[in-house]
């Protein structure tokens, strides 16, 4: 007997649209593609979203939403908790959106070929979720530099670019790292590991910058 997918059509066109944008991007999946996989009239994605670009942005919104709320920057730590475990957090809780599987990997690869091919839906993405993890960890730097930089400042909007550009690295470039080193894997412990490594590295350069002298 034939199984019935009882999922909700709205459902199933999400389900199916992250499969579909994070295989092949925004410009090159079709509606037609994602209705053939959701088992869905394309009527069904005019009459819940609109057009493929409302489509998009919804989920764009629940991967984030999703991702947040299973890992959130803070990882449960408060406002006040001390900034080195603040910025392991932030970065642990990065990583694993970035790096997870199935329906956890959908904020990842949405995001990198967002950034790579850029759509409409940027502005919202960046003015809801990005300028508000910025701030986060901008705030983060500001605490660890501890010689007088505001989380608004230029200082601290570069340190928090390089500890977010470590975390991107691994996910845009991850063909190359797995030639580079065959054995490298995200596993959840693995991801924990690397999140330490992150964190270190950036405490000791964000040390390190507050009594540097520039030789160049």
């Amino acid at each position: 007997m034939e199984r019935v997918d009882t999922r909700d059509t709205k459902s199933r066109l999400m389900e199916a649209a992250g499969r579909v944008f994070s295989e092949k991007g925004f410009k090159t999946a079709t509606v037609r593609d994602i209705c053939r996989l959701a088992g869905a009239n394309v009527a069904a994605v005019h009459y819940h979203f609109g057009d493929k670009a409302g489509l998009y942005k919804a989920l764009l919104d629940e991967a984030f939403e999703l991702g947040l709320k299973r890992y959130p920057p803070a990882m449960g730590l408060a406002d006040d908790a001390p900034a080195e475990k603040r910025l392991f957090a932030f970065v642990h809780s990065f990583l694993l959106r970035m790096l997870g599987d199935g329906r956890d990997a959908w904020c990842g690869k949405l995001m990198a070929m967002e950034l790579n091919e850029p759509t409409p839906a940027l502005d919202h993405l960046v003015e809801r979720y990005i300028t508000p993890m910025s701030r986060r960890l901008r705030r983060i730097a500001a605490d660890l530099l501890a010689d007088g930089t505001k989380p608004d400042d230029d200082r601290a909007f570069l340190c928090a670019m390089s500890i977010a550009g470590q975390c991107q690295h691994i996910f845009r470039n991850r063909a190359v790292i797995d030639k580079l080193s065959p054995d490298f894997k995200t596993d959840v412990e693995d991801v924990e590991s690397l999140a330490r490594h992150i964190a270190e590295f950036s405490l000791c350069a964000l040390r390190g910058m507050s009594h540097a002298k520039r030789g160049y």
